[in-house]
């Protein structure tokens, strides 16, 4: 955002609200611009704090996919360290009180080892980095169309905030608070709800652009509270406090419920491009969707980017007015995936067919949509059978699962009935359905592994490679969701030339910083074609439960049988890939190659958005210094028996 166009209420609100100006990250900002632009940023507040502003948003608004993913990998370094807790700021009485649930719950007296405490440490830790992350990757998508000044207020606020305590005052009135967030605080981050989170930061854009018209014209703002009484809104608005405003509008959500919602006979309606938005938000009051559609400044900067589709379906009187789904176009094209009513934005059991018509309009970007349609199609097969209590197939289990590929849906986030589904049912017994087996056919150490395993689920140890069977299909760290994936790829016998030459003839997009280092005299790809095998796993997998350097998790894998991946690997690895699930990224473990900018870096493939397709990209991998983090996916060669 240049300086000349961007508006200074909101960086004067955080010069009033946090002394922003005269923090030393903002001064650390003027300096880091001066020395890039030869230029100094000007003296005045709201310049300052905007130019403070702006490196967040030259990250999230990286054209090129390697940079920008580069650029979120560090930034959510840093926020990880800052706000997730440790492990030694969780106190002694966390552990108690896990004991005491436990024993109220009839379950005995649980003893308190270290492996108790670790596992219950990582439960803590990972939940505070999944939720702290969701609310990372909605404001820096382009779902969250809101001023740098509105996102840095709502995220300050958000990283303060602790458990939600819901209150009834002796009128019968429900109100809620945030706990105040410290260092010891082991819950989880503050739900994201979009909506609440667009009415939120609406009424203070609206306040704030109130005060700046001389007093006398001010008008009170339109009280958004379904729930308070307009001077209490405007009470709680006064407070400009976001935990206070969020909170209100998180307990006013409409409930979700799958009642009455089998009628789906309805009507699409068009909002079109450049029209004002108030019918739009007036046609979703009451109902309880998580659309930050919801609020209307958010609604007119949608409109301003293109159609607004929204399918109404049938009340009890026969009226088009209950809305089920929607589809927001950027100009000529679907900007984002269609958006439903259940919970995380998700489709309602129902709805899928009318979705799937209304999609056939769009030609090939509508077929784009038809594998989620699919999934979610099946998703509730599987939900009713489990309503009627019937038995699901080994297939069922299966997709439930994501044995062989993820479930795709049309949510910001998973669609929550797959945990919901999963943790009704006893994944012990599933997996002999799924593996076909007996349970002394799973082995839980290399002890028992015998030439009778099926498959293995358990710690990885040093040589365990080594030790399990070639055609053993089944082995996870922990089940379902780490699966070690063992691949055969053909490998060497190609340069360079030919490999571009391959990716570009099947959709493989090659950032320019690959390419450098694929034209680097270091790639030597092999001489003959030979078959590698190769072994798919994760940091965590390896035994880092918190960030690891390059030199660390090479030497790890080492040990536990595995060797560096030839330079090459990389660039054949493409055809095992088709079926990654968005945002996911698979790093080559291989000798770091040199790019463009003379670091040294390893291939890494990634498929960022459904119409993007997938890339090869290089990621920095300096040998004591790069940070590998426990969700990585890490590629190695298998390291052939000496025997």
């Amino acid at each position: 955002m240049s300086m000349e166009n961007m508006s200074f209420e909101g960086p004067e609100f955080l010069k009033e609200k946090y002394d922003l100006h005269n923090a030393e990250e903002v001064e650390a900002a003027a300096e880091r611009t001066e020395a890039r632009t030869g230029e100094a940023v000007p003296q005045d507040p709201a310049s300052r704090i905007q130019n403070y502003l702006n490196r967040f948003t030259e990250i999230t608004e990286r054209e090129d996919p390697d940079t920008r993913e580069r650029g979120m990998d560090a930034l959510k370094k840093v926020l990880h360290d800052n706000f997730v807790i440790t492990k030694e700021e969780i106190s002694e009485s966390v552990f108690l009180l896990e004991q005491r649930i436990a024993r109220e719950q009839g379950y005995g007296n649980i003893e308190i080892t270290d492996e108790f405490r670790e596992k219950k440490a990582e439960q803590i830790i990972n939940n505070q980095t999944r939720s702290l992350d969701a609310w990372i990757e909605y404001l820096s998508s382009p779902d969250a169309q809101y001023p740098d000044w509105a996102k840095y207020w709502a995220f300050r606020s958000m990283v303060g905030m602790g458990k939600l305590q819901k209150e009834v005052d002796d009128e019968g009135k429900e109100t809620a608070r945030f706990q105040k967030r410290t260092k010891d605080t082991v819950v989880s981050f503050p739900p994201l709800n979009p909506r609440a989170l667009a009415l939120t930061i609406g009424v203070l854009k609206e306040k704030l652009g109130e005060e700046a018209k001389p007093k006398q014209e001010q008008e009170l703002i339109a009280n958004q509270s379904i729930k308070l009484s307009d001077e209490e809104f405007q009470k709680l608005l006064s407070t400009e406090n976001f935990s206070k405003i969020y909170a209100q509008f998180l307990i006013e959500m409409p409930e979700y419920s799958t009642e009455k919602l089998q009628e789906i006979r309805g009507t699409w309606v068009t909002y079109k491009k450049g029209s004002d938005a108030h019918e739009l938000v007036k046609s979703m009051e009451g109902y309880p969707l998580e659309w930050c559609t919801a609020d209307y400044d958010t609604a007119q900067n949608q409109l301003r980017g293109g159609d607004f589709h929204v399918y109404y379906s049938l009340n009890e009187s026969g009226e088009a007015v209950v809305p089920r789904l929607a589809i927001r176009m950027q100009n000529d094209h679907i900007a984002e995936d269609p958006r439903g009513i259940a919970p995380n934005q998700n489709l309602d059991p129902y709805i899928v067919p009318v979705l799937e018509e209304k999609l056939k309009e769009f030609g090939p970007q509508g077929y784009a949509y038809k594998e989620k349609s699919a999934d979610m199609k099946r998703l509730t097969e599987i939900e009713n059978r489990v309503k009627q209590e019937k038995e699901l197939t080994k297939d069922d289990l299966t997709f439930l699962y994501e044995i062989d590929k993820p479930i795709k849906g049309f949510g910001y986030q998973k669609d929550p009935r797959i945990n919901e589904l999963r943790q009704g049912r006893n994944a012990e017994e599933d997996m002999l359905v799924i593996f076909e087996c007996t349970r002394e056919q799973i082995a839980h150490a290399p002890s028992q592994i015998n030439e009778n395993t099926k498959a293995y689920v358990g710690q990885l140890e040093p040589g365990i490679f080594q030790k399990l069977p070639e055609n053993l299909e089944h082995c996870y760290t922990s089940f379902p969701y780490n699966k070690i994936r063992r691949e055969n790829v053909e490998i060497g016998g190609k340069s360079a030339e030919q490999l571009i030459s391959e990716m570009e003839a099947a959709g493989i997009n090659i950032s320019g910083y690959a390419k450098s280092m694929l034209k680097n005299r270091e790639f030597v790809p092999g001489k003959n074609p030979e078959e590698a095998t190769l072994i798919r796993l994760t940091v965590a997998d390896l035994g880092f439960k918190s960030s690891a350097t390059t030199d660390q998790l090479y030497e790890r894998a080492q040990i536990l049988g595995l060797e560096l991946c030839p330079a090459d690997t990389g660039p054949n690895y493409h055809s095992k890939y088709r079926n990654q699930r968005l945002n996911r990224w698979i790093y080559m473990g291989m000798k770091p190659i040199a790019g463009s900018d003379g670091n040294p870096s390893v291939f890494q493939l990634g498929r960022y958005g459904d119409g993007d397709g997938l890339w090869l990209y290089g990621y920095w991998a300096q040998p004591d210094s790069s940070e590998w983090f426990p969700s990585n996916e890490c590629v190695f060669r298998l390291r052939k028996s000496e025997s």
